[in-house]
C-alpha cells in the first residue's frame, strides 16, 4: 500500500510541476503578438485552401464570401470546395465561378471528410505549385487577414492548428461548460505548451501543414478526433510536431458543431503502444507521449485527499508540509491559467462546473451504470460481433433542414437504426430486414411532422428485389441530373439528392412485398 501511494504521489507532484510550468509560461505570449505585428512582411506562400462541406449551404456562401475578401494575394492561393454528397443546393454557389475549384461528390452516398481530403490530395500531389495546405471545415467564418496570419504561422512552423471560437450565446447550459473548457484549454494549456515547444493536436477543423510534410508521410489522417491524436503523434514521431498557434482563429457555426475529446481509452491504448518508442533521442514525442495520461482533475484531487490524510498521521516518503505545499502549488496555478486564458467572468463560473459534468459523465458511462440504463431505455449494449454503420442525413422540420446521422446496426442476424441528432437518440426494435427499421424510424420521424430526406423515403426511389435479406438497393426514377440517361440510376436506401420529393408513408413496404410476391 505504501509504495502505491508513493507512486501516485509521484505522479501528482510531477503533474503539479509541470502545470505550474505551463501557468508561469502562459503569462507571457509576446512572441504570438510579435508574429501578428508583422504577417505582412513575411514573404508568401502558395496555399491550397481545402473546404470541407456537408449541407453547409449557408455558412460554405459565408466563408466564401470571407476568403475573397482576403488581404492576401489573390495569385499566392487557390480555394478548392469538397461537397460531400450536399442535398442542400451548395453546388449552386459555384455557377459561374471561377474563384472556387469544386468537387462535387455524388453517387456514392456521404463518403466523410477523411476520405474525400484523401481523394483530392492524391490529384494534387503533383502540383509543385502548392508549398502549402490549409483545411477547413464549412461551418467557419474568418477575418480578413487570416490567410496572412496563416502564411506567417508556417515562418515558424510546417504543422499547425489553431484556435476555435464559440459562440456560447446560442448553446444549452450543459453545452456551455464544455465550451467553456474547452476555450481555456485552448488558451491555457495549447498555448503553454506552443510557447515551450511542445506539440500540440491536429484539428481537422482548421489544419495547416506543408505539402513538403503530406509527400513524406503520404496521406493525412480526419477520420475521427481518435485517429487525429494517432496522426498527431505520428507526426512528433517524425520530427515535424503540430504546433497550435491561437492568432490563427475561426469562429464556428454553433447549430452543427460537436464538442470532441480523445476517449481514455484511446489515450490509454496508445500510451501502451509508444511504451517501447518512448526512450529515444527524441524528446518532443517523448514529452507527447507522456502527456497522453494527463490526470482527470477528480483523480488528483483523490490523490492528493488520501496521500495528505496519510502523510498526517502516518510515516510517508516526505512530510505533511511538502504535500501540502505541493497541493497549495497546484491551486496557485490554477489561478495563474486564468490570467491569460481570455475567459470572461461567466465563463470561469461555467469551467468551475466542469468537474462536476466530469464526474456526472464518468458515472454515466460507467459499464454498469450504462447497462441499467440501456435496459431501461429498451437499448442493448452493442456486443463485439455488432457492425455498425453511420451516415449523415438530413431531416426537414417545416422550413428548416437539421443535419444529423443514422447508425445502421447488425446484431445477431437483426437489424435496427439509431437515429442522432446532436446528444438527443431514438433507436428502434431489432426487424429481419433493414428496410422494415428504416421504415419503423421513419413512421416514428413522421408522427412529430419531420421528413428523412433519403432515397428510401423519396417517390422517385424504386427498391431492388435482388433475393437479398436487407434489400439496400434500388432505383432512382428521377430525370435529375441528366434527363438523357438512358437507364435508372442505380442508388442505396441511405442516400440523398437535392430531388427529394417525400413520398406516401408506408408506400416503400407495400411496393416491396408486392414486387417480392410477383418474383415469386
Amino acid at each position: 500500500m505504501e509504495i502505491i501511494l508513493d507512486i501516485l504521489y509521484i505522479f501528482a507532484a510531477a503533474y503539479t510541476l509541470y502545470f505550474l510550468a505551463l501557468a508561469l509560461r502562459n503569462l507571457s505570449d509576446k512572441r504570438f503578438a510579435r508574429e501578428k505585428r508583422y504577417s505582412q512582411y513575411e514573404e508568401k506562400d502558395n496555399i491550397a485552401v481545402v473546404i470541407y462541406a456537408h449541407n453547409n449551404k449557408k455558412t460554405l456562401e459565408n466563408l466564401i464570401r470571407e476568403l475573397k475578401s482576403q488581404d492576401y494575394p489573390i495569385k499566392s492561393f487557390k480555394v478548392y470546395a469538397l461537397l460531400d454528397n450536399c442535398s442542400d443546393g451548395s453546388q449552386e454557389l459555384f455557377i459561374g465561378e471561377n474563384f472556387i475549384r469544386m468537387i462535387d461528390i455524388k453517387g456514392v452516398g456521404t463518403i466523410g471528410k477523411d476520405q474525400a481530403v484523401s481523394t483530392l490530395l492524391e490529384e494534387l500531389s503533383q502540383d509543385d505549385l502548392i508549398d502549402s495546405f490549409l483545411f477547413i471545415d464549412a461551418d467557419r467564418s474568418i477575418s480578413p487577414d487570416f490567410l496572412t496570419t496563416v502564411n506567417a504561422a508556417l515562418t515558424n512552423a510546417h504543422v499547425i492548428s489553431g484556435e476555435t471560437i464559440i459562440d456560447l450565446r446560442n448553446l444549452g447550459p450543459i453545452d456551455k461548460i464544455k465550451a467553456a473548457y474547452q476555450k481555456y484549454h485552448m488558451n491555457f494549456m495549447r498555448k503553454a505548451r506552443s510557447l515551450f515547444g511542445l506539440a500540440s493536436q491536429a484539428d481537422s477543423g482548421v489544419f495547416i501543414i506543408k505539402r513538403d510534410i503530406i509527400k513524406q508521410i503520404g496521406e493525412v489522417d480526419f477520420k475521427d478526433i481518435n485517429t487525429e491524436l494517432k496522426y498527431s503523434l505520428l507526426l512528433s514521431k517524425i520530427k515535424c510536431k503540430c504546433t497550435y498557434n491561437p492568432n490563427i482563429q475561426t469562429i464556428v457555426d454553433t447549430t452543427n458543431y460537436m464538442f470532441r475529446k480523445p476517449r481514455l481509452s484511446k489515450r490509454l491504448a496508445l500510451f501502451k503502444n509508444c511504451i517501447p518508442q518512448i526512450f529515444s533521442n527524441n524528446f518532443v514525442f517523448s514529452e507527447h507521449v507522456l502527456s497522453l495520461i494527463y490526470p482527470n482533475i477528480w483523480l488528483l484531487l483523490i490523490i492528493y485527499a488520501v496521500v495528505l490524510k496519510h502523510s498526517l498521521y502516518y510515516h510517508f516518503m516526505v512530510e505533511f508540509k511538502i504535500v501540502l505545499l505541493s497541493f497549495i502549488l497546484l491551486i496557485v496555478a490554477f489561478g495563474l491559467s486564468l490570467i491569460n486564458a481570455k475567459l470572461t467572468i461567466k465563463e470561469i463560473f461555467y469551467l468551475c462546473l466542469y468537474p462536476l459534468y466530469s464526474l456526472c459523465h464518468l458515472i454515466n458511462n460507467f459499464p454498469p451504470v450504462r447497462k441499467i440504463r440501456n435496459k431501461i431505455k429498451g437499448v442493448d449494449d452493442l456486443p463485439s460481433d455488432t457492425e455498425k454503420m453511420t451516415v449523415d442525413v438530413v431531416v426537414t422540420a417545416g422550413t428548416k433542414d437539421l443535419n444529423c446521422k443514422l447508425e445502421f446496426i447488425s446484431e445477431k442476424g437483426l437489424c435496427k437504426v439509431r437515429f442522432i441528432f446532436k446528444n438527443k437518440k431514438f433507436t428502434t426494435s431489432s426487424h429481419l430486414r433493414m428496410v422494415d427499421a428504416l421504415q419503423e424510424l421513419k413512421m416514428k420521424l413522421d408522427d412529430y411532422g419531420f421528413i428523412l430526406r433519403i432515397c428510401s423515403c423519396c417517390s422517385c426511389f424504386k427498391p431492388c428485389v435482388d433475393g437479398s435479406t436487407n434489400m439496400l438497393k434500388g432505383y432512382c426514377l428521377s430525370d435529375y441530373p441528366s434527363p438523357s440517361l438512358g437507364e435508372p440510376k442505380n442508388t442505396i436506401i441511405w442516400n440523398t439528392c437535392t430531388n427529394f420529393t417525400p413520398t406516401k408513408l408506408n408506400n416503400l413496404i407495400s411496393e416491396m412485398i408486392s414486387e417480392g410476391e410477383s418474383e415469386k
